[in-house]
Order: C-alpha cells, then sequence, then structure tokens
C-alpha cells in the first residue's frame, strides 16, 4: 500500500527555488492550507498587487472599513481563483466558512470575518489574498521531487511580522541555508 506523503505538506510553508521557470512563483512563499492525492492549495504569502487595497476591495463590497484596513495591501495569493478574496488569519479561527490549516492559523472568505476586519473587530494577525495556489493529483509532489521546492514548517512570524520582500530571503536562512547558495540544492529539506 502506497503512502500518502500529500498530508504531510498541509501547515508548511513552500518556498519556491530560483530556478522555477513558473513566473507565476517565481521566489514565492506558499502557505499550504490543503494537501492530499486530490491535489494541492495554498496562498502565495510574499507578492502584493501594487494596484489594489483594502479600500479598493472593501468599496466593491460596499462595506464600510476603518482607515488602518483601507490601506492594507492585497497579495497575489496564486493563478487559480483569481477574483476569489481569501482572508489568512490567525485567532479567533470559528469563522463561518473557517479552513483551519494549523491549530493558530486558518483561511476564511465569509463575508462576516471581512465585515469585522473592516470594523476592527476581527483577528489581530491577518492577510487579503486575491487568488490561490493549485495543484493536480501529486503535481506538487513531482515538483517537490524535481526540485522545484523547499519545504519548511510554518511560521506565523513569518507570516504576519516579516516584511513582504524579506519572506523569501527569510524562509530559506530558516532552513539554514544561504539564499546565494541554491541554484544546486535539493527540493526536500
Amino acid at each position: 500500500m502506497a503512502v500518502d506523503r500529500s498530508s504531510a505538506l498541509k501547515g508548511k510553508l513552500l518556498i519556491a527555488m530560483p530556478q522555477l521557470p513558473d513566473p507565476n512563483f517565481h521566489k514565492t512563499v506558499t502557505c499550504m492550507a490543503e494537501a492530499m492525492q486530490e491535489g494541492a492549495l495554498g496562498l502565495v504569502i510574499n507578492r502584493i498587487i501594487p494596484s489594489l487595497t483594502g479600500e479598493s476591495i472593501f468599496r466593491e463590497l460596499e462595506i464600510d472599513c476603518t482607515r488602518q484596513v483601507a490601506s492594507m495591501p492585497i497579495h497575489y495569493g496564486g493563478p487559480v481563483r483569481k477574483s476569489e478574496l481569501f482572508v489568512l488569519h490567525g485567532p479567533p479561527l470559528d469563522w463561518q466558512g473557517s479552513f483551519r490549516i494549523t491549530p493558530a492559523l486558518a483561511m476564511t472568505g465569509s463575508r462576516e470575518l471581512l465585515e469585522s476586519i473592516a470594523g476592527d473587530r476581527g483577528p489581530a494577525d491577518f492577510l487579503f489574498c486575491l487568488g490561490c495556489a493549485g495543484w493536480g493529483p501529486m503535481q506538487l509532489e513531482r515538483e517537490i521531487l524535481e526540485n522545484a521546492w523547499l519545504t519548511c514548517d510554518m511560521s506565523e512570524d513569518l507570516i504576519f511580522r516579516t516584511p513582504v520582500e524579506e519572506r523569501w530571503d527569510t524562509a530559506v536562512k530558516e532552513l539554514g541555508i544561504d539564499p546565494a547558495n541554491l541554484s544546486g540544492m535539493a527540493g526536500h529539506a
């Protein structure tokens, strides 16, 4: 009987190797929300969509929001479901439609959560992500074996407190690797 290694990716960070040819994922860090033999789903956490802010999103949803929320950046979550808004967030994790990733991290897209965030009553830690990353059955596992990705443990500090432009280097360094030395390394740390 084959061992399902896919589920071991849920709750991990996926770090794109520099030579990964897909421009959607060049030097990305992806929070893996789900991984099973049928496929995988994650949110890219280190790319901002410069033309969008919280104000743009909440105006379109016709939800009034605080200035702080209005100025929040919108992350490029990935090339799948590009018009869908996901919120990657810390506690509380029991919002309507929440999908728990780890004991301290969830993904939610509900209006209830968005209205709470807009009124400054939501989780302290959150990222807005437009779109998500997705892989077909066993596709991601094959890409890891082909050295396209590194994996490491989830880090809420990296997701919520590390500046966006430093997240890829920081994730690589957390593995004890100098980012300048990556080109010939294997994809499974």
